[in-house]
C-alpha cells in the first residue's frame, strides 16, 4: 500500500468531517485558484514550482466536486462510465490529448461524468498524472490509456481475441 500525499489525507478529512464550507471553497476554486489557498498553501514546500502549485489546487478542487476517494483511477472509471454511453470514449481520448493549458477543464467535465455514475477515484494517483502531465514521455497518459482500454484480466484477452 502506498502513502497518500499529505494534502489528499486533508481532503479526506475535511470530507469525513462533511466541511461544507470549506469543499464549496475549493470548488470554488476550479474557476479561482485562489479560492483554495488557506486550504493547498500549507502543502507547498519552499521550492515548489508553479505547475506543482496547479496541480495540487486543481485536485483540491475536483475533490470537492466529487468527494469520494477510491483505489481507481479517473481512466478505469471513466472505462465502467463508457460502458453506458459511447460519447465518453471521445471525451477520454480528447483528455490524453489535451495540453497541460487545457487539462482543467477536460478534469473537471471527466471528474462530472464519474461523478454521475457515483464512482470513487484514486486522488493520489490524479495528482501524480496532473503533475507529471508534462512530462515528454507522456507516461501517465500511456497508463491511464491502459486502465481505459486495456483488458482488465486474462479471461478479457481471451475472449477479446475470439
Amino acid at each position: 500500500m502506498t502513502t497518500s500525499h499529505p494534502l489528499v489525507v486533508r481532503l479526506r478529512q475535511l470530507a469525513a468531517r462533511n466541511e461544507r464550507a470549506a469543499l464549496a471553497e475549493l470548488r470554488r476554486s476550479l474557476a479561482d485558484p485562489i479560492a483554495a489557498m488557506p486550504y493547498v498553501a500549507p502543502f507547498f514546500g519552499k521550492e515548489t514550482r508553479r505547475h506543482e502549485e496547479d496541480a495540487l489546487i486543481l485536485v483540491a478542487g475536483l475533490f470537492a466536486l466529487h468527494p469520494s476517494p477510491g483505489t481507481r483511477s479517473l481512466a478505469a472509471a471513466l472505462r465502467t462510465c463508457a460502458q453506458s454511453s459511447d460519447s465518453v470514449a471521445l471525451r477520454f481520448q480528447a483528455l490524453l490529448d489535451c495540453d497541460a493549458d487545457d487539462l482543467p477543464t477536460h478534469l473537471r467535465h471527466a471528474v462530472s461524468l464519474v461523478r454521475s455514475a457515483d464512482l470513487a477515484i484514486d486522488y493520489d494517483d490524479l495528482l501524480l498524472t496532473i503533475r507529471w502531465w508534462r512530462a515528454e514521455e507522456r507516461d501517465r497518459q500511456r497508463r491511464w490509456a491502459r486502465d481505459f482500454w486495456g483488458a482488465t484480466d486474462l479471461k478479457d484477452n481471451e475472449e477479446a481475441s475470439k
